[in-house]
């Protein structure tokens, strides 16, 4: 089709669907129209998903809803080809002449937006735009003459192929933390801008007082520099709200509103001020699709000690389903009524708590500016949020027996065709992507697939795109770390498949790895014992030759919400979150060696109370729900004791006894393999 013939049929299109609005009663301006249509696209929305067509609350009829699902699919295609970007040099030129208006010397940039969320809707993507680097944990520190980047171990390697170093210096975190790259090259005096939206007062700390040691100013900037430059910015994202129902939640938003207000209570608090959308989606019962792979609505709540909220939303992303749902003890209001709500309470003389680890400190700055006084505390959402209710746990085993089948008829497939040398990364990725989706309740993808081969699986947060597609070959070793958001539980497995013979170091490695995975699965805890304290027992193995991972060896998980909740984990960093009754957490040691292959082992463990004859302190222990066999070519048995024998024999006959009814008959006879006795 030409170039006229596509405009004359977009010119069709708007002119058809003006008609209809016109004629289904809506009051909708095509400016309107066509700022839902790209709020749509900038969220997490599938194309095909009409859901969004109920923010409109009106019947809009067969017609009207084809002629938008294609509106929607046109200005998606036309946004998307676009997309052309400048060097890392003329952003960084550009970047520096706005700094220089702003009167500062340079900026600090966290990989942020202001609800401090893992996964950023494409507007907040900033350190993106301006380094090219997308891993999930960056930050950027530019000066008048020099600028860094700054990553964690997870994504070294890929750092270093996505980001211009002849205009960034590149850090590892761990090593050189940006609060101390600063304190080295900033210039005595300069006046160092930063973005009270994307800062939490905890962590604005450091820069305060570096800055203040070389006599500079830390200054709050009214809008963030880089949103003048980037042209192409996508507007905020557009999706809307969906109740979650009881038969998943497991209790109702009166009930999560009065065991959040007892805490406030406690402290003589009057309200509370959230901004993690997971805290507000859990308390109010709702999910959305704002954002990548969490179903989450991007907003704001006040929470008062009478139990009512304020709920900071754009108002098209509540449909009247939704405000029924929400009941008259939920109001409504715009995202810039924020800060005129806020100074109401201070005005009423209102205690107000503000989370100083997860809350923007412009929170803090509006509180202080009204004349009030901010009472520091956790999010008191977050606790309850993590100790996961009968309901909530029976549907998160029924999803990972789901998720179960799913993953073995995948390990099956790539048994049955790895050998062929045909089969890629991406191939692979998609493969899983479909048999997941064949499940009851199944909604997206937790996480980024990472589907890593040979030295792929190196990279511990890698991430497969046409550029680093690779064949999966004979002879080496397949990683897969993966995940699914099911309506009743979150899910996330990794497994380490051979193709072929890797070789016996890698053998011995994957032992090792999986000693350390039954240690943590299988030990015993008294309760108050935190993942700190537990954390050693997945890394002795490989401390024992010398060997360790650099990322942490467990994290929460959330129910059908974030792959990575709070605040439970085990790690190397010190903790003082004791681990409780109903908790999910992940336990998935890991050996990388670089530029050849990459192991890690993963399941989903839940902590229980474990009965001891005879015990004097109550004690905790974990239950595996993750269903999926190891790669038993890959161990050396050896290497294990009798006691770790008999865990892995003992997970494997649980895993065929419960999925083998729910598969095909050759999937089940590749299980019953797959999980014969190891001796």
């Amino acid at each position: 089709m030409s170039l006229n013939n596509n405009s004359k049929s977009m010119i069709d299109l708007k002119n058809r669907i003006q008609t209809l609005i016109n004629a289904s009663g809506i009051s909708a301006p095509w400016s309107e129209i066509l700022s839902i249509v790209d709020g749509v696209n900038a969220s997490a929305l599938a194309l095909n998903n009409p859901s969004w067509l109920n923010m409109f609350n009106v019947v809009l009829g067969e017609q009207l809803e084809v002629d938008l699902m294609e509106l929607r699919a046109r200005r998606y295609e036309e946004i998307s080809s676009k997309k052309l970007e400048e060097s890392a040099k003329i952003k960084l030129d550009k970047l520096r002449r706005n700094l220089k208006k702003m009167e500062v010397d340079g900026i600090i940039l966290p990989r942020a937006d202001e609800h401090q969320g893992e996964y950023l809707p494409s507007s907040a993507e900033r350190l993106r735009w301006l380094t090219g680097f997308d891993g999930s944990a960056g930050f950027v520190v530019v000066l008048k003459n020099v600028a860094a980047v700054f990553t964690d171990g997870r994504y070294m390697l890929q750092i270093g192929w996505q980001v211009d170093q002849e205009h960034f210096e590149i850090h590892h975190i761990g090593k050189k933390s940006p609060s101390q790259w600063l304190e080295e090259l900033m210039v005595k005096g300069d006046r160092i801008g930063f973005d009270p939206w994307l800062h939490t007062a905890e962590s604005l700390s450091m820069f305060e007082e570096v800055v203040r040691s070389r006599n500079g100013e830390l200054v709050s900037l009214d809008e963030n520099p880089i949103d003048k430059l980037w042209k192409s910015r996508p507007p905020s994202p557009l999706a809307p709200i969906v109740s979650h129902e009881l038969i998943y939640a497991g209790q109702t938003s009166v009930e999560k509103r009065k065991i959040v207000c007892q805490a406030l209570k406690k402290k003589n608090e009057d309200a509370l001020i959230l901004s993690s959308p997971e805290s507000i989606a859990w308390l109010l019962n709702v999910r959305g699709a704002d954002v990548p792979r969490t179903p989450l609505a991007l907003s704001f709540a006040i929470l008062e000690q009478d139990e009512k909220v304020s709920l900071f939303i754009d108002h098209r992303k509540i449909t009247s389903k939704i405000k029924t749902q929400l009941g008259n003890a939920v109001s409504i209001f715009s995202p810039n009524e924020l800060g005129e709500r806020i100074d109401v309470l201070v005005n009423q003389g209102k205690k107000i708590r503000v989370d100083p680890k997860s809350s923007p400190v412009w929170l803090e700055k509006r509180v202080n500016s009204a004349g009030g006084n901010v009472s520091y505390g956790e999010d008191p959402v977050t606790a309850p949020k993590s100790i996961k209710n009968a309901i909530e746990l029976d549907g998160t085993r029924k999803a990972h027996i789901r998720d179960g089948v799913a993953f073995t008829k995948f390990l099956h497939w790539f048994h049955e065709n790895a050998s062929m040398e045909q089969l890629t990364e991406m191939s692979v990725a998609n493969q899983l992507r479909n048999f997941r989706s064949e499940g009851l309740l199944f909604k997206d993808l937790s996480f980024d697939t990472i589907s890593g081969s040979g030295p792929n699986g190196a990279i511990v947060h890698y991430r497969v795109n046409a550029e680093t597609d690779r064949t999966i070959k004979k002879d080496e070793l397949y990683l897969v770390d993966s995940g699914a958001q099911y309506l009743d539980g979150t899910t996330d497995i990794t497994r380490t498949i051979a193709i072929g013979n890797p070789g016996e170091e890698a053998r011995d490695r994957f032992t090792l790895v999986l000693k350390g995975h039954i240690a943590l699965a299988s030990i015993k805890f008294p309760l108050g014992t935190t993942g700190s304290q537990l954390d050693v027992l997945a890394r002795a193995p490989l401390w024992s030759i010398g060997a360790d991972f650099d990322h942490g060896t467990g994290h929460g998980v959330g129910s059908y919400l974030g792959v990575h909740e709070g605040p439970q984990r085990i790690s190397k960093s010190p903790s003082d979150i004791a681990l409780q009754i109903g908790m999910i957490i992940s336990n998935e040691p890991g050996f990388y060696k670089e530029s050849a292959y990459g192991i890690r082992l993963e399941n989903l463990i839940v902590v229980q109370t474990e009965k001891i004859d005879g015990a004097s302190r109550e004690m905790l222990s974990f239950e595996t729900i993750t269903l999926a066999p190891f790669d038993s070519s890959m161990i050396n048995s050896n290497l294990l004791t009798s006691i770790e024998l008999d865990w892995i024999n003992v997970y494997h006959e649980s895993v065929r006894k419960i999925l083998t009814p729910l598969l095909p008959g050759d999937v089940a006879t590749w299980l019953s393999n797959a999980t014969a006795k190891i001796k």
